[in-house]
Order: C-alpha cells, then structure tokens, then sequence
C-alpha cells in the first residue's frame, strides 16, 4: 500500500462498530437465555474469532450483513470443546473467554498467534485463581496458551488490581457471574465501562462507584436486542487525518462516545482541535454522536495520568497528531503500549523517525517534538493494525510515498480502512 500527500479530506463517513461491544455482544449472548439480535457488528478478524470460539462450544451464531443473531443457552449451557480455543491476534477475546470458561465443569486450552503468546496473562491468572480457577500457562511463562480448568461455583472475591485494565476487569466480572458471593473489583483508575453497562442491560445486578464495582449472582442473563455504535478506536484516523490536512471537513456519522472512550477528544481539545459533536444519542446507555472534524493549528501537550485508560488504543495515531503539532508532546504513565499487539512505543518511535520526526521513546511513553517536516518512508507495522493505519495518516502529510508492505493487518479491527480513506480524497 503506497499512501502520498492530500489536501482536503471531505465527506461524510461511518466507521465499523465497536469492537469491545462486538465482543461483548457474543459473549454474554452465548451465555444468557434466549436470543441476542446484535446490529452494528464489527466484522473484523478478532470479533470472527470470538464467534468461532463459542461455536466450538455449541452455540449457534447466524451471521448476516445486517444482523448477528446469538441462540444464547444459558450460563451453564456451553458445551465441552473437542480441540483448542483459537483467538487469532484478540487479546480480548483470550482474557474475557477465560473469566466465562471459569466456570463452566470442564477443561478448555486457549491459544492464539505468535503476537498473543507474547501478551501478559498473569493479570487474570492471579484472581481467577483467587476464586477457585485452575488456570495455568502451560509455557509457564505467564502468556498464552492457557488452560483453564472451572468449577461449577467458584468462590466471589473482593480484587484489587494494580492495573486499571478493561479485559482484566471483564474476566474477573465474568467469572462473578458463577460465583457463591458478591465479587467487587477496583483498579487504580477508570477502565472502560461497556462489561459493566452492558451486563446491566442483560438483567445482571451490577452496581458501580467510581473505580470500584460490585457484581451479584443471580438468575443469569436475559438475550436481547443490541445496537453497536462506531468505534472511536476506528474513527480516531479520520478525526487525526482531517485535523492535520489542510482544508478538510469530515463528518464521522454515529460514533460512540462512552465517557470512558474519549480520551482522544479531550486531549485534541486541549491541542486546539476544531471538533463538534452533533446528534447525540443513548441507547442503553451506549452513547453516540456525529464528529465534525475541521483542519486545525495544533499545539504540543502532556497526556498522563487518569486518562491515559481513556485513549490507550488511540496513542499510537495521537503520536502522529503531535507530530504535525506544534511544540513538545510527552505522553506518560503508558507502559501498557509495550505489550499490545507490538511494542507500540518502539515501534511509533521508529517510524516517525524514519519520516523526519523528532520522536523518543520513553520507558513508559513517548516525547515528541512536533511540527518537522516529514517524507515518505516504508513502515514497519510489525504486524500490528494500530500501527498500520496511523503511519499511514502520517503519509497523508508527508512529501513522496509511504509504503506500507503489510497493510492487510488493518482487516483484525478495519476491514476497507484504505477504501474509506480513498471516498474522503478531493
């Protein structure tokens, strides 16, 4: 893929559905009575990989463009896989899985590419543990493959974590489900919250409090209908690629602006980014709105701390909106970049670098100095998504040609990433 210099995205666009929700509609579809009717699925490479976990576990999943419908039986009603759970490159799907096969009376092995294994799993291993699991990394490295051997009760527990992490936090709600007691889970800061709003809408008793919550045991879940809203993860692109070219205007058509996902429009605010949200909505309390994003003069910031939760699945493409800003960037307090899919701090450093920019990485972050010209370079995206589609808004302002060798990474969370790049091209 060969990306050069634009002037002037324009245009109205709606990016794929959410990828957490799209997880999640499966999970607890596949585990709640009755039928799930899922609209809005994100049908990227790791959502694929969640369905065909739990068909393996006998539930049945009917796939449409338009609809994913979930046949859901109940929270005891999964079935004994004959071989191994694969979960592709999904992260999310890894964790979260672990906390339902928690309490399920068998035993599962769950494994995934060359990326997962090197993920940390010791985050779930030790509460799920805590509360009666058997799940061991077979490698006894603390990665992938695991397995995971439940019980039928598992015991609820009161977890602190010492990272505020969504998927940790869902694996351990999860396993709650099948619990003697009342589980409480608190991190150091806020996650993102769509477990916890969505196993209200399924019938769960949850109840929250800042960045602790609480989940009881009950009659299990109740299948439903539900509407994904495009992921900010997806739009974040198009609102960096129309802020740093000059002369655009998008429209990024229902978006969902969970306030624990929009991390990346408080901190292009703070850069002085012209944005408008418009239309907002709330339907079962998934919030979603229209972004009008408009060419701005960017300046350099400091993002750390609280929100840094709020926006960890945005820092590689907010790097390269610091790139084009004026003045000094430090991101901080983002540790949690060097074991994503890829080393995204290494690896942002590397190739901004290799386009003219002024970028050093950091143990936990990244410190750029922006406003350097940049030129066409090729990108090594390590085989990461993320990577793949900021580098290539960084060659939206850059002179000569980006190339991009291994672009089909964009299909695990953006299938026609490039082609919706091209309807914004004037």
């Amino acid at each position: 893929m060969e990306i050069t210099r634009v002037n002037g995205l324009k245009g109205e666009i709606t990016v794929p559905g959410d990828k957490s929700i799209s997880h999640r509609s499966i999970m607890m579809g596949a585990i709640a009575d009755g039928d799930t009717e899922v609209t809005g699925f994100l049908m990227g490479q790791d959502c694929l990989s969640t369905i065909e976990c739990f068909r393996k576990m006998g539930i049945e999943i009917d796939v449409s463009p338009d609809i994913v419908t979930v046949h859901g039986k109940g929270l005891h009603g999964l079935k004994e896989p004959a071989g191994i759970l694969n979960v592709g490159n999904s992260g999310t799907t890894m964790r979260l899985i672990s906390g339902i096969l928690s309490g399920q009376p068998f035993t599962t092995t769950i494994d995934g590419d060359e990326s997962i294994r090197k993920r940390p799993m010791r985050r779930i291993i030790e509460p799920l543990t805590r509360m009666g699991v058997k799940i061991t990394s077979i490698s006894n490295n603390g990665c992938a493959p695991l397995q995971v051997s439940g019980e039928y009760r598992l015991k609820g527990i009161n977890y602190v974590s010492n990272v505020a992490s969504a998927q940790v936090k869902s694996a351990v709600l999860f396993a709650g489900l099948y619990a003697d007691s009342e589980t409480t889970f608190t991190e150091p800061h806020l996650s993102r919250n769509h477990t916890e709003i969505m196993l209200k809408s399924f019938g769960v008793n949850i109840k929250t409090s800042g960045s602790t919550c609480t989940i009881t045991p009950g009659d299990g879940l109740h299948g439903h209908k539900i509407y994904v809203p495009g992921d900010i993860s997806s739009a974040a692109y198009f609102l960096v690629a129309g802020l740093i070219t000059p002369d655009s205007e998008i429209v990024l058509k229902n978006v969902g602006v969970n306030p624990t996902r929009t991390g990346i429009l408080t901190i292009a605010k703070k850069m002085g980014a012209d944005i408008e949200l418009i239309n907002e909505t709330n339907i079962d309390g998934r919030l979603s709105a229209d972004i009008v994003v408009r060419s701005s003069e960017l300046k350099g910031t400091t993002i750390k701390g609280d929100i840094i939760p709020f926006l960890i699945d945005e820092l590689p493409v907010i790097s390269v909106m610091a790139a084009f800003a004026k003045g000094k960037t430090v991101i901080k307090d983002a540790r949690e970049l060097k074991v994503k899919e890829s080393d995204r701090i290494k690896y942002m450093v590397n190739n901004l670098n290799a386009m003219g920019a002024e970028a050093e990485g950091t143990e936990d972050g990244m410190i750029i100095h922006g406003g350097k010209p940049l030129h066409g370079a090729v990108i090594e995206t390590a085989n990461d998504h993320r990577i793949a589609m900021s580098m290539a808004v960084a060659g939206l302002g850059a002179d000569g040609v980006t190339r991009i060798p291994d672009y089909k990474c964009v299909d695990i969370s953006y299938p026609g990433f490039f082609n919706t790049l091209e309807l914004l091209k004037h």
